[in-house]
């Protein structure tokens, strides 16, 4: 398997296997901390070789720098069957995420691993805004 996309963007579809992504971005900047961000999407694209056909088991942790989580786990289960002709075949994989929290500045990822196998990482860098002098 490969991942050929997993980012984070403004919003996300997967429309008839194609995916749309619209604003994608690595960093937020903030007024104030704790901050919550309204609404994004987590955009993953995992092309898969015929050998691994079966269901398998996406986890999805989004973590601060220290390891810690800032919102439950998510297991998410992805049928993966082949058409006769295939060779490889693609799943896109969209998760909205609303009103998250971020306590602090600092570094966050969402981590991905498919079946208890680390995929890849997607890093996030939380900013507080200097004030404006006057």
């Amino acid at each position: 398997m490969t991942i050929q996309v997993a980012v984070l963007c403004d919003a996300a579809t997967d429309y008839n296997g194609k995916l749309n992504l619209l604003g994608t971005f690595d960093t937020i900047y903030a007024p104030h901390m704790p901050t919550q961000h309204a609404q994004f999407s987590i955009a993953i694209r995992i092309a898969f070789d015929r050998i691994e056909e079966g269901t398998h088991s996406l986890n999805l942790n989004f973590v601060d720098e220290d390891g810690l989580p800032i919102m439950k786990s998510m297991q998410i289960p992805v049928a993966v069957v082949f058409p006769a002709d295939a060779t490889f075949i693609s799943r896109n994989l969209v998760v909205n995420i609303l009103q998250l929290t971020f306590a602090k500045a600092g570094l966050y990822s969402v981590d991905l691993s498919l079946d208890d196998r680390a995929l890849s990482s997607i890093p996030l860098a939380v900013k507080q805004l200097e004030p404006k002098p006057g």
